[in-house]
């Protein structure tokens, strides 16, 4: 059946992808795709039942949690996955490390995000549910992606499926226990929940790790050295979460927590959308760091082929995403007929992410992540100021333009960056083997 699977994939993408990186993917939308279903089932489960007011809460939550977590572990993560695609021996110390930044800052951005959200969140959210979430998502969750980056490092893209799947099939399982226990669970029950499947998945997946790939050892030598790339690696994503997640958060303080439920399920679609390109992001992400060393015209050509691959989905997304619009109230129920609205103006966003994704992937794999940071720390800021003025004056729909606007402005800024680097960049004396370096081939 894998086997099947990977050579209908291969015949799609022809010779843009090995058969390393076509099963690779194949791997990745897997788990991405289990993962979808699985957090289908309890998104439907506490949208129903919270009803947009209390899920709007919980979003916003989450969202302000989500803006701190790129700095938790100062991009030891990112770090570990350059460094062990080059040279597989350091493993164990970029392992090390990595867990040992990620408690760390973790556990100090936890106290920071409990502070901030006396300002920055209405008091109508619980304040257990503050704490859970930002546990889970500033410690758990972070331990839980170092994991699937050390897989992710040896392009075990299968292992990194399993993680995905892991977290979301805890949390699901808990669900099912609280539904039993509990007919109409509230924000606060969800939350511990939510905490519980965290932890429990966090545990197995370090143990996971450690058995396949080898115990952790640090290496605190190495920290300072690289502390000003890790947090170049931490401010660009965390700057990618603040466009992509702040006017969750904006609407909860400025229009209402109906509002904010409403784009949060519209949203949550548009990255369910995303995911067969995010799969290929994923699993290509060691080749763009292999092929740049040779400079920007091997990171660009390597992803470039792949980009023209994986367009005609994109489009086909955007359609898919305007005709079943519709379907989603059905689903939801009727305190969600805006969704259908707020779903057809964001149906844009995952034609405009493929574009920026591949541009950006491109500048890091070729060591521009410092220029790459810096547009989206510009982008985050104009979504920020723009999110201060319409957010009031028009609610979710003002979120949805202002988030088409960053996304938009994004690619643009970043291919024209792209385009430069090719120019100016000196031809080389022969056409580089490309192929030849891919998935980790000799």
């Amino acid at each position: 059946m894998l086997k099947e699977a990977t050579n209908s994939l291969r015949n799609y993408f022809g010779a843009g992808l090995s058969s390393s990186l076509a099963q690779n993917t194949l791997w990745a939308f897997a788990g991405y795709g289990l993962r979808l279903i699985i957090q289908a089932a309890y998104f439907i489960v506490i949208a129903r039942s919270l009803g947009p007011g209390q899920y709007g809460g919980f979003v916003a939550a989450t969202a302000l949690a989500n803006l701190i977590s790129p700095f938790v572990g100062l991009g030891g993560g990112a770090l570990l996955i350059k460094n062990v695609a080059r040279n597989k021996e350091l493993f164990a110390e970029y392992w090390g490390n990595a867990l040992l930044m990620t408690v760390a800052t973790g556990l100090l951005l936890v106290a920071l995000v409990i502070s901030s959200s006396l300002a920055l969140l209405p008091s109508t959210i619980p304040f257990l549910a503050i704490l859970c979430i930002s546990i889970s998502d500033l410690i758990l969750v972070k331990v839980i992606d170092v994991a699937a980056f050390a897989f992710q490092a040896f392009e075990m893209l299968s292992k990194n499926a399993h993680i995905n799947i892991l977290i979301s099939l805890t949390r699901l399982v808990g669900i099912v226990a609280l539904a039993l226990l509990i007919p109409h669970p509230t924000m606060r029950a969800w939350s511990v929940v939510y905490l519980a499947g965290s932890a429990l998945a966090a545990l197995i997946a370090v143990a996971w790790v450690t058995v396949r790939l080898g115990l952790p050892r640090l290496a605190p030598h190495r920290i300072p050295g690289e502390s000003f790339e890790g947090f170049a690696f931490s401010t660009g994503l965390s700057a990618q979460t603040i466009y992509n997640d702040i006017d969750k958060t904006m609407l909860a303080r400025l229009s209402t927590l109906e509002a904010t439920g409403i784009y949060s399920a519209a949203y949550r679609l548009i990255d369910i959308a995303f995911i067969p390109v995010r799969a290929l992001l994923n699993a290509a992400l060691p080749g763009f760091y292999r092929n740049g060393v040779e400079g920007i015209r091997g990171s660009v050509k390597y992803g470039r082929r792949l980009l023209f691959k994986v367009l005609p989905y994109s489009f086909f997304a955007f359609a898919a995403l305007m005709i079943a619009a519709p379907i989603v109230p059905l689903i939801l129920g009727r305190q969600y007929a805006n969704v259908t609205e707020a779903l057809r103006w964001l149906s844009l966003l995952p034609l405009l992410k493929t574009f920026h994704y591949f541009a950006a992937d491109s500048l890091t794999g070729a060591g521009f992540q410092g220029i790459r940071t810096a547009v989206q720390v510009g982008i985050a800021i104009f979504n920020v100021l723009i999110n201060l003025w319409i957010i009031p004056a028009y609610g979710w729909r003002g979120a949805a333009w202002s988030s088409l606007a960053s996304d938009g402005l994004l690619a643009v800024v970043l291919w024209l960056i792209v385009i430069r680097f090719w120019v100016n960049a000196s031809e080389p004396d022969r056409e580089p083997q490309v192929v030849a370096v891919e998935a980790g081939q000799p």
